[in-house]
């Protein structure tokens, strides 16, 4: 398997040698705050779709939860680690807060474009962990990349396929495109050996801006056109 790169019970690993397998490695702090802000902005993006469908409680709390969880579970299914939210009481207790705060708070807080906005932060936020957890996982550049694009973008596909909206993907403004930003310069940084908060922080700020940018002006890819 390749280095992670992290620290691993106090040792620091490099990238681009085999080693072999090792326990599951220890996060740095940043990287863990991180993931939790990423829960919290995604599980607040499920429920505020579960307002706009003027849904009842229970389905705020089932939104906030697959949306919060869906990209970490299919990623730690793939890399071969311990499904996250399974061992954790905070991952659930944060998608169910964040259900509750959408259901009491007043619709003018979350007015306008308020699910774009959280759906941005979280799409940054969970392309830097997943990278980075498959990196520390063992698995190679390439796949972590992978790995991160996919934390990022599953939990909004799967909140918009229960909820009848066309998935993100069928649309061509920058979303993949911003995941893909933030989990490549987080693998980018790593294999170049720089590691630590400072690169993480960088790397979701990145594409948090460029998925902002996309918002803002209404950046978008090309249509593929018939010749």
């Amino acid at each position: 398997m390749w280095d992670c790169g992290f620290a691993r019970d106090g040792r620091t690993c490099r990238y681009g040698r085999m080693t072999a397998a090792l326990p599951a490695p220890n996060l740095p702090m940043a990287l863990e705050l991180i993931d939790l802000f990423g829960i919290a902005v995604f599980a607040i993006s499920g429920a505020l779709l579960a307002a706009e469908k003027r849904q009842t409680l229970v389905t705020f709390l089932f939104f906030a939860v697959v949306t919060g969880v869906g990209g970490g579970t299919l990623r730690d299914l793939l890399i071969g680690a311990p499904v996250f939210w399974v061992h954790r009481n905070e991952v659930l207790l944060i998608c169910i807060g964040a259900a509750l705060l959408v259901w009491m708070a007043s619709r003018r807080w979350f007015a306008g474009r308020a699910l774009l906005w959280f759906d941005a932060a979280g799409l940054g936020a969970y392309a830097t962990y997943g990278a980075a957890k498959a990196l520390a996982y063992g698995i190679a550049p390439v796949p972590a990349f992978a790995m991160g694009v996919l934390t990022a973008c599953a939990g909004g596909i799967i909140r918009d396929v229960l909820a009848g909206e066309p998935s993100i993907l069928m649309r061509p403004e920058l979303y993949v495109t911003a995941a893909a930003l933030s989990a490549g310069l987080l693998v980018g940084f790593a294999m170049l050996g720089l590691g630590g908060w400072p690169t993480a922080l960088f790397a979701f700020v990145a594409g948090f801006m460029l998925r902002g940018a996309a918002l803002a002006w209404n950046w978008r890819l090309p249509a593929y056109q018939d010749r």
